[in-house]
């Protein structure tokens, strides 16, 4: 439980206020990944658009050094926003540009870059793979292939040799689940596949690698935190109270969300991924859950789709939605605070920690977001108060970025990217999420003024 004044939902002391970033979308010059080379071919990002440059934060001096003078400037507006942390991730290509051959001068400007954040009070959260894989790898057939898991885990204790020095929270893989679905089954990703024995594969071997390298980097370093980043979709029965909705929602949940943390934390490969056989490394592979949550989704059963489990996923058409998706009328997701307190409490019965490693809005008039950010916040405080074991948030994201898919149209930053000139424009939700760390909850004041409606839900003595 957290001490709550009148005027502020107070988080826990020594609250991690962050953001998340990730090193395709942010650095920029990435050559020798699978994503450039996606980016390369025709319609596969909306309009052509291409990474490019992205923020900038690895850029090429006129020395012909990697300058990381961009980055030092963005990590100056994260404290001076009053945060404490920021989730970043290394390039696997870029430290190992060739099966075997490591770049120790990548190595060092990374470390580099981890003290420009622990020097300006910014607790690094260090991401080891966030969606790119180097083109070597993905010439072996990357993550299909058996010896990834071997790959990875040379690469893990590399990066920890190098950096462990000034980083205790690690994060191995950013999102399996949606690597392998949007990679594999999808084909919105690389390789652009269509598969479901191959969206299998893909997901059972990152689960295994992720338990290889939380070995990994505890025997290398004892006082590591280490977990990983799960996007977790939190599924409602279209009519809670149809038996068949609520299984179909719960399938889907079983599918999407509990193979993956039932592999962590119990070590069990069940269905898809496995027949239920136990993997010792796999036990009790994570010190904290990692949490991805940006949407809820509604499920009907529908006899007539065999092919997608007999179900049918749809957004609440009353309900508030974000932007859509550039090339797409759909939403991006359902603004659906209420979900985020959900998946929070559905973690917390695996009986660990939990970092939110990523939540945000796409939102070009930057109308929605100071709102979402307060009621999520206040979701998640609720949740603590209810028990939850909740120790960061991380907001998706600082800098307007490249988001995969949907190239540069589709806005989650803070701060506004003028792609022409590189200057950074504060929006009004930079500010708002300013205070809430400063003040280390969500005062009463700030909630009145973004999320007027909500203040009784809080404030007017039902959570307080």
């Amino acid at each position: 439980m957290t001490n709550t004044s009148p005027s502020v939902l107070k988080m826990p002391a020594g609250f991690l206020w962050g953001v998340a970033t990730a090193a395709h979308q942010n650095e920029g010059r990435n050559r020798n990944n699978q994503w450039a080379a996606w980016e390369a071919k025709p319609n596969r990002i909306y309009r052509g658009q291409r990474a490019g440059a992205a923020t900038a934060w690895w850029d090429i001096s006129p020395e012909l050094d990697v300058s990381l003078e961009t980055a030092a400037a963005d990590f100056d507006r994260a404290a001076e926003l009053g945060l404490n942390s920021l989730r970043l991730s290394v390039e696997w290509s870029r430290i190992e540009p060739a099966e075997g051959v490591f770049d120790y001068s990548a190595l060092h400007k990374y470390a580099e870059m981890i003290g420009l954040l622990c020097a300006r009070g910014l607790e690094p959260m260090v991401t080891l793979h966030h969606f790119t894989d180097p083109l070597w790898l993905t010439e072996k057939g990357a993550w299909e292939n058996p010896l990834t898991e071997d790959y990875f885990s040379r690469f893990v204790e590399r990066v920890v040799d190098a950096l462990g020095d000034q980083v205790i929270l690690w994060c191995t893989i950013n999102e399996p689940i949606v690597y392998a679905y949007n990679g594999f089954l999808e084909g919105v990703f690389p390789p652009g596949a269509r598969s479901l024995p191959r969206t299998i594969k893909v997901l059972r071997r990152m689960l295994l690698a992720h338990g290889r390298a939380y070995r990994t980097i505890h025997r290398m370093q004892s006082d590591a935190q280490v977990g990983l980043a799960h996007s977790m979709r939190v599924f409602l029965p279209a009519n809670p109270a149809s038996a068949v909705d609520r299984r179909a929602a719960a399938l889907l949940d079983r599918i999407s969300n509990r193979t993956t943390l039932d592999a962590i934390t119990a070590g069990r490969l069940a269905p898809p991924v496995g027949f239920g056989e136990t993997v010792t490394y796999l036990m009790d592979s994570c010190d904290y859950i990692g949490l991805n949550y940006y949407t809820t989704i509604h499920v009907a059963f529908d006899p007539t789709r065999p092919g997608l489990f007999f179900t049918r996923m749809f957004f609440d058409p009353s309900a508030e939605l974000s932007d859509t998706v550039p090339g797409d009328t759909e939403a991006y997701g359902e603004i659906n605070p209420g979900g985020l307190y959900l998946a929070l409490k559905r973690l917390a019965t695996y009986g660990k920690p939990i970092y939110i490693t990523e939540n945000g809005v796409p939102d070009h008039d930057d109308d929605v977001r100071p709102r979402f950010i307060a009621t999520h916040l206040a979701e998640a405080w609720r949740a603590i108060q209810e028990g939850v074991d909740l120790r960061g948030y991380y907001h998706w994201t600082l800098v307007d970025n490249f988001e995969w898919a949907a190239g540069w149209d589709l806005p989650f930053g803070l701060f506004e990217l003028d792609r022409e000139t590189g200057v950074r424009t504060p929006k009004a939700s930079s500010a708002v999420y300013g205070r809430i760390a400063q003040a280390n909850g969500v005062p009463c004041e700030l909630l009145e003024q973004v999320a007027p409606a909500s203040v009784s839900r809080y404030f007017g003595g039902e959570y307080t």
